[in-house]
């Protein structure tokens, strides 16, 4: 039996979700739950329903996982406990510094009602992260880099975007090449926060906008820019729509480490993506489906990445996993 999938939200990353699906011939898609009038979404799976948010506890029975696609700055905080009180979800929740706090509110939540939660999935947190402990778990001795780029940072971009004179804009997080190559060469450099990444940015002012003032403002953009090397180019919205209207991303996960009598190691595993969201998505549904095995086995609470034995992630057998991929 195929199992039967909720979308809690209908943004990029949701659409990603219908787009994974095509890969995925265990699961299936019954329905989009979204804050928005219902008659205005047009999916691209016929076979689903779409659905008002509000209206998602009346389908408990008829989802085994529900995938939460709402943002980690107010959605999920508060979306991901209450819907792990009825439902069995996942979500990818990506504010590094309170995952703990979400993870604990999550757990008493899920396990309240003996339901099972997967947070933070995706690459980072999710793949990263696990690369991360391995390479520390592997390399005790050592340092761990992470470089992210050249990608399209969402979360950045529409900061640019709520500054006055304004029109649209694009922000790409870029690694800094001598940082990386230092690292890559075993030197174990210590880099500061500029010296790992720069900012660039692209602009579509408002008729009118002071471009020297709207460039100023960007760069001094406390949490943002400001620690960064920030370049901004102005263009046409013509020129946004052709160039930069698909958000790829990426980048590295670099662990450095010695052993024995001072022999040096390099761990290093990299993603270059075309889609940020289909790749977060694909990641997503993979672990929806160690979920929902999870959960027939009467595993309840909050998980995370770390606690998933990767044979949970694929649809072949343990014996085919064993016989193709050992």
């Amino acid at each position: 039996m195929a199992i039967r999938l909720g979308i809690f939200g209908y943004g990029n990353l949701g659409k990603g979700i219908e787009t994974a699906l095509n890969a995925n011939k265990d699961m299936e898609l019954k329905y989009v739950f979204t804050r928005r009038d219902p008659n205005t979404l047009s999916l691209k799976n016929k076979a689903a329903e779409v659905i008002s948010a509000n209206d998602v506890f009346n389908y408990q029975s008829q989802i085994d996982i529900l995938i939460l696609c709402g943002g980690s700055a107010t959605d999920l905080p508060e979306q991901t406990p209450k819907l792990a009180r009825c439902f069995n979800v996942i979500d990818s929740f990506d504010t590094h510094a309170r995952i703990p706090e979400h993870f604990a509110n999550v757990d008493v939540a899920a396990r309240q009602t003996r339901h099972l939660a997967l947070i933070s999935a995706g690459w980072d947190p999710g793949m990263f992260s696990l690369m991360r402990l391995y390479g520390n778990a592997i390399l005790p001795q050592g340092t761990d880099y992470t470089f992210w780029g050249k990608g399209v940072s969402q979360g950045h971009s529409d900061a640019i975007r709520r500054v006055e004179g304004v029109s649209d804009a694009r922000q790409y997080t870029c690694p800094v090449e001598s940082a990386l190559e230092a690292v890559r060469s075993g030197k174990d450099p210590v880099l500061t926060t500029r010296q790992k990444h720069t900012r660039l940015c692209y602009v579509v002012l408002k008729e009118g906008a002071d471009k020297n003032l709207v460039e100023q403002q960007i760069k001094n953009m406390p949490n943002y820019f400001a620690d960064y090397d920030t370049t901004v180019n102005f263009i046409s919205q013509e020129e946004l729509e052709r160039d930069h209207m698909k958000l790829p991303h990426g980048g590295f996960v670099i662990r450095s480490g010695v052993t024995g009598d001072n022999n040096h190691h390099v761990i290093e595993y990299s993603l270059k993506l075309d889609s940020n969201p289909e790749f977060t998505a694909s990641v997503i549904l993979a672990y929806a489906r160690a979920v929902s095995r999870l959960h027939c086995e009467h595993v309840y609470g909050c998980k995370t990445v770390f606690d998933i034995a990767p044979s949970y992630l694929s649809p072949l057998s343990h014996e085919e996993i064993i016989k193709t991929m050992l």
